[in-house]
């Protein structure tokens, strides 16, 4: 399996209103480092798996939405617990429709799995990954 992997970034504000999260219950702020991969089961005649300028510019579409956000007051995620999973998988979601509207170029079709992880911290990380 080859793939391309892109990064950016987003800072959002959001609170976790459940016992469970304890101290984040609260309204905090968060940076996530995300990463996205791009999976194909071959290259094309240049070699190439994912045109990665391309893959970098539809994560960066993606992300701008939620960037400088509160996620509480983000229609998306009204009414649900926005973790770094839901986050992840929403991101998910997002990139997969964008490989199905083909705008990563003549490669998309190629895209057979995607993976989106979010770094919490140096000692933390969540993702959604799944086949398309």
């Amino acid at each position: 399996m080859f793939a391309v992997e892109v990064r950016d970034h987003i800072m959002i504000a959001h609170s976790l209103p459940r016992p469970v999260f304890g101290p984040a219950q609260g309204m905090h702020g968060a940076t996530f480092v995300v990463d996205a991969a791009f999976f194909t089961r071959d290259v094309d005649e240049d070699g190439l798996a994912v045109d990665i300028g391309l893959a970098t510019t539809i994560l960066a579409e993606t992300l701008k939405p939620l960037n400088y956000q509160n996620l509480d007051e983000v229609e998306i995620f009204k009414g649900r617990i926005s973790t770094t999973e839901v986050i992840a998988k929403h991101i998910f979601d997002q990139l997969a429709k964008a490989v199905s509207e083909k705008k990563l170029g003549p490669g998309s079709a190629r895209i057979c799995r995607l993976r989106v992880l979010l770094h919490e911290s140096h000692a933390a990380r969540g993702w959604y990954e799944a086949d398309l």
